[in-house]
């Protein structure tokens, strides 16, 4: 018998030589194929082990994006959006209608001063009054009623800024600096 190593054949010196594999593995072939039995139930475990976790991180993936009443991840995502989208379009009409508000409320009543007095020494008790009503700006009106036996007198006097183009009494003043405090 020839040696295995040198049962190879020269077709070409610019070749590589062939190698005789029968030649090599001859009486060996038994080990080597227990070998690769042994490796060939590895991989095939191996792949069973793969399989399983698969299996179980796709039952945790389908149980995550089924949602809630087992509708779909994507779903349950677009019902939020469009949740969103209705409180975004209604926070916009809340801007609206707070601007409108806001502009509104500057013209509005927002200070008042009142100050009752006893003009006339023959009525009793306090019931004359200046009553001072006026916007953010200081715009508004003071009203006066004059109480006496003979009867009740009302009077109102214009105010910008805090002033008035008529003479204020003494009272009058005093409601509007305190409207104005």
């Amino acid at each position: 018998m020839q040696d295995p190593l040198l049962a190879f054949r020269w077709s070409s010196p610019w070749r590589s030589p062939a190698i005789d594999l029968d030649a090599l593995i001859g009486n060996d072939l038994t080990p080597v194929v227990a070998i690769l039995a042994i490796v060939v139930l590895v991989l095939v475990l191996a792949m069973l082990v793969l399989w399983r976790r698969v299996r179980r991180l796709d039952g945790r993936m389908t149980a995550m994006t089924r949602g809630v009443d087992g509708r779909s991840l994507e779903a349950v995502l677009e019902a939020h959006l469009d949740t969103v989208l209705k409180v975004s379009r209604g926070l916009d009409a809340l801007t609206t209608r707070t601007e409108l508000l806001e502009a509104a409320s500057r013209r509005a009543f927002s200070r008042v001063g009142l100050v009752r007095y006893n003009p006339f020494e023959e009525t009793g008790g306090n019931q004359s009054f200046a009553l001072a009503l006026l916007d953010v700006e200081g715009d508004g009106w003071v009203l006066s009623s004059l109480h006496a036996r003979s009867g009740t007198r009302i009077y109102a006097k214009s105010i910008a800024r805090g002033r008035s183009d008529a003479a204020l009494s003494e009272e009058e003043a005093a409601a509007i600096r305190q409207a104005t405090a």
